[in-house]
């Protein structure tokens, strides 16, 4: 296999030429990964979920590969909404629905994404409530958990949004008005805070989804000429890729290799 080390985001690492023209993403410019929700411990509210997000600008959808569970969602127009969630349901929703993926304890869901390097690059938002979101400096120290401590810091950053979302969900049961104000002040906020980063995210859109547009819409313009492509099968095996996301543990389908001939077992 010709490793190229091939990262489809905007922390891609291509070096050579031929793989910098590539665009960026998988097949369409979509984002893939594998996700495996957080089962180390229950959340405050005695679930093992993710953490409740939204996204700004971007699609997203689940295909649940095992287990089971739900996926609750929050909008403007609907309120709160949960799905139920088992082996082959697939379902996408737009920006602008909070979500929050819920496990049975063994939930592994395919997630996809509209633009491959968008939400790297912090185009979600967790939420906390709204007294963290009004302390920028206990916002960031949530967020970057993680990094910092581990599994236990992805643990603890869930359990403080869970703690927000509670308070949340109880607005929903007793004050449908007040819901709506809360869930609309941080749809807000968050689109602000997005709108410094709007050249960014443009770029991932360019890279990506119009890059692939722009590819096949040339091949098609030069039929019957046939396309001029490199045959390379782009491979990405299990291994020790993985990353502490907000839903749980992730394995994103970033790094491709070329297979060749020599290696058949990779397509076994």
């Amino acid at each position: 296999m010709n490793r190229h080390a091939w990262v489809p985001d905007m922390t891609d690492k291509r070096t050579n030429a031929t793989d910098a023209q590539r665009p960026l993403g998988l097949i369409g410019g979509v984002g893939m990964t594998e996700v495996h929700v957080y089962a180390q411990r229950k959340a405050p509210d005695g679930h093992f979920s993710g953490c409740p997000h939204v996204h700004a600008a971007t699609d997203e959808a689940y295909y649940v590969l095992r287990g089971g569970g739900w996926v609750e969602f929050h909008d403007l127009v609907n309120g709160f909404r949960k799905l139920s969630l088992r082996v082959g349901v697939y379902a996408h929703f737009p920006p602008m629905v909070m979500h929050r993926l819920v496990s049975d304890g063994d939930l592994v869901v395919l997630g996809v994404m509209g633009n491959a390097g968008m939400a790297e690059q912090g185009e979600a938002r967790i939420y906390f409530g709204e007294a963290v979101d009004e302390d920028e400096a206990q916002f960031d120290r949530l967020t970057s958990l993680p990094s910092q401590h581990g599994m236990e810091g992805a643990l603890d950053r869930r359990d403080a949004a869970v703690k927000g979302y509670m308070e949340l969900m109880r607005l929903w049961k007793d004050d449908r008005s007040r819901y709506i104000t809360e869930l609309r002040r941080f749809f807000d906020r968050h689109c602000l805070a997005m709108s410094a980063l709007a050249s960014q995210l443009s770029g991932s859109v360019e890279h990506g989804p119009m890059a692939w547009a722009r590819a096949t819409q040339s091949r098609i313009d030069h039929l019957p000429t046939r396309p001029d492509v490199k045959p390379h099968v782009s491979v990405n095996v299990p291994g020790f890729e993985s990353a502490l996301g907000m839903c749980g543990v992730l394995r994103p389908m970033r790094s491709l290799a070329y297979m060749d001939s020599h290696e058949p077992s990779l397509v076994k």
